[in-house]
């Protein structure tokens, strides 16, 4: 064989698409699984737990995408990858029991074909498929920086995957994430609790300050429907902005004037609502160290009293 022949031949077979088995059968497993199966991988398994309720979910993606509804005991394993979307608490599990189903696959001569293993925890790193490693599998951790739930279907397009594990992991997960739209950056093991911190600010927490923002509105005389619908054009205008602008130049409102006898009205009124007016003082307080407020002593004396 030429040397060009070869060349083409080993790249064709590091291009080649790896097949997937999809551990797990939530919301995360059923995006993914869909996402991919269109991106023209071949999902061969949806490995889920023996319980009525997981096989009904389990059953309907596997008719989704093709794939073999299968409980780990029972699992083929004839993927080369294995992705897991399953609760952080359950990886470890999961993966511990996979590995021993592989160990028995070679005591009974049958070729292991999976070589890569990802899971999809945020504030987990990829320690946790170790029992994997220890089994010769190549292992990472790939988080994508979105939420899934059920009803939405979000874009990958453009989405940070953050991503840490074993090399030859890495590098399938970034053809992987590439194919997908998405965009990979690299995240050391130790930076994820806090790099989960922040994408838990991004969206849930986020859901919990609009939460407030529709208590706010009861003060007002509006319902919790009638807020979430009049308060959509300025929250769609603000993050528009901070997309555009930043931060500094999206700031708006009193604090930017420096108007604490407006900024003092408010908290009277919001005595009424304790919680709400908590998040409105901690946000207050978070734009006077990192916005452009002016009247800074006069805002700060009137938080302390």
């Amino acid at each position: 064989m030429t040397r060009k022949l070869l060349a083409e031949k080993t790249t064709e077979k590091t291009n080649k698409k790896p097949t997937v088995a999809i551990v797990g059968a939530g919301s995360l497993a059923t995006f993914l699984a869909v996402a991919l199966h269109h991106a023209g991988f071949t999902i061969t398994e949806i490995v889920t737990r023996n319980s009525p309720r997981s096989r009904r979910h389990a059953h309907s993606l596997a008719a989704r995408v093709g794939a073999q509804l299968v409980t780990a005991d029972f699992a083929v394993l004839d993927a080369t990858l294995l992705w897991f979307c399953v609760p952080d608490r359950e990886i470890r599990g999961a993966a511990s029991a996979l590995a021993v189903h592989m160990s028995a696959h070679s005591l009974s001569h049958k070729k292991n074909k999976v070589r890569f293993a990802l899971h999809s925890s945020g504030a987990l790193s990829s320690r946790e498929l170790d029992p994997l490693r220890k089994a010769g599998v190549a292992v990472a951790s790939v988080h994508p920086l979105m939420t899934f739930v059920a009803g939405a279907h979000p874009s990958l397009t453009g989405v940070p995957f953050a991503m840490e594990g074993d090399d030859a992991a890495t590098r399938v997960a970034r053809r992987i994430v590439r194919n997908l739209g998405g965009e990979i950056f690299s995240l050391p093991a130790a930076r994820k609790p806090a790099y989960h911190a922040w994408a838990t600010l991004t969206s849930p927490l986020l859901l919990a300050f609009l939460v407030m923002l529709e208590e706010a509105a009861r003060a007002a005389g509006l319902t919790r429907h009638d807020a979430r619908r009049k308060s959509l054009p300025i929250i769609r205008q603000t993050l528009a902005n901070y997309s555009r602008l930043g931060p500094a130049h999206s700031f708006s409102g009193p604090l930017i004037r420096g108007d604490a006898e407006t900024v003092a009205k408010h908290l009277a009124v919001l005595k009424k609502h304790p919680a709400a007016r908590k998040v409105y003082v901690a946000l207050t307080r978070a734009a006077l160290r990192g916005l452009p407020v002016k009247n800074r002593d006069g805002l700060s004396r009137l938080l302390r009293d």
